[in-house]
């Protein structure tokens, strides 16, 4: 066993799921990347910020009413599928608020003391963003309790009989989660966010501004039919729509005239295997696997994870959510269904599927 010392907890630090790094359509940042670019296309204002109309106004109205007042914004979490701009809004807060941010992620955070020693070094007033809070070890989790309701922390010095408890007071600062998974928050940290804020898919609308806003960021000739043949393949996800429209530049560069079109972009998704409705080839398989291999479900998610050689939470964290909002897949208390539109896009016949097979259902398979 290695006596190798365990990493620290520790700021501005962002944990990444490589199960789906190599997904052109997937939410997760990837290394090849630009990290300055990605950063330059975020907008820094509510103002600048397009889509998230709910979430928007109701933030400026808290935000208005904590600069009035004087205060640090009361505790806010952002949940929602991935790279929908959780962590935007946190340095929109942050910037809205005229205050620093710290940003880390929960699997960073392995001991208390790393969690006490990042509270102690805030600022009055500064944003903590906490990427993936659900991932908080359950120890850790009880040292926010104090932290977020009396800005304080409680720590044990000395062992044995001589051991006391120790509080130290905390500037007031405004703790800011992000989640995937809002299910797997136990109840009392989520019991103390003064705000929950649900992040919906993007409508195409939306989409096309935030190509085109990203276009002129990036120097990209984009026409308006290519912005339209962009969006309606990006899945509603901003982070995905700005990765696309790097790639599909690199093939107008190479292959055309520079200029981004219907045509160009049509061909440079095709290329990356890419279908109308924004579903790649780990999309379709998944489909085909439920269709082909188990007669259209009810499947449990172990079992199509197995089938598909993919992880069980990368399965339900990064495709379930598109391929359900398609109306593609269903969750069953027996496990997941393909409906009819999944037979009709992969051109599968639906009376091949057995009778009797649960269609509809008001529950969801336990997580």
């Amino acid at each position: 066993m290695s006596d190798a010392p365990r990493p620290k907890g520790r700021l501005s630090t962002m944990s990444a799921n490589s199960a789906d790094s190599g997904r052109i359509v997937s939410p997760k940042i990837r290394e090849d990347d630009d990290p300055a670019s990605d950063r330059s296309l975020r907008p820094r204002t509510l103002a600048e910020y397009v889509g998230q109309d709910r979430v928007k106004t109701n933030l400026d109205i808290f935000i208005q009413a904590a600069r009035k007042r004087n205060e640090p914004l009361d505790h806010v979490l952002f949940y929602g599928p991935p790279g929908l701009g959780k962590t935007t809004l946190a340095q929109i807060v942050a910037a809205e608020m005229g205050v620093n941010l710290r940003v880390t992620s929960g699997p960073a955070i392995e001991r208390q003391g790393d969690l006490v020693s990042i509270l102690t070094n805030l600022q009055p007033g500064d944003v903590l963003f906490i990427d993936e809070i659900h991932r908080l070890n359950r120890l850790v989790e009880e040292v926010l309790y104090p932290a977020m309701e009396d800005f304080s922390v409680d720590i044990i010095v000395g062992k044995g009989p001589a051991a006391r408890t120790m509080r130290i007071p905390l500037p007031r600062f405004t703790l800011v989660g992000a989640t995937t998974r809002l299910a797997l928050l136990t109840g009392p940290l989520r019991d103390r966010f003064g705000a929950v804020m649900r992040l919906e898919f993007y409508d195409d609308a939306s989409m096309e501004q935030i190509i085109q806003r990203s276009s002129s960021i990036l120097g990209v000739d984009l026409d308006p039919a290519g912005a339209k043949a962009l969006s309606s393949r990006a899945r509603g996800t901003p982070r995905i729509a700005n990765r696309l429209l790097r790639r599909v530049r690199d093939v107008a560069q190479v292959q055309g005239s520079g200029v981004v079109t219907e045509l160009i972009t049509n061909e440079a998704l095709t290329l990356l295997e890419i279908d109308h409705l924004g579903l790649d080839d780990t999309d379709r398989r998944i489909l085909e696997t439920v269709i082909d291999k188990f007669d259209g479900g009810p499947v449990g998610i172990d079992t199509l994870a197995a089938a598909t050689a993919e992880e069980s939470d990368t399965i339900m964290d990064v495709y379930e959510p598109f391929l359900i909002q398609l109306g593609f897949l269903q969750r069953t208390p027996r496990g997941r269904v393909a409906t009819r539109r999944a037979y009709e896009h992969l051109n599968r016949p639906y009376d091949a599927r057995p009778t009797g097979v649960m269609q509809h259902s008001l529950f969801q398979e336990p997580e």
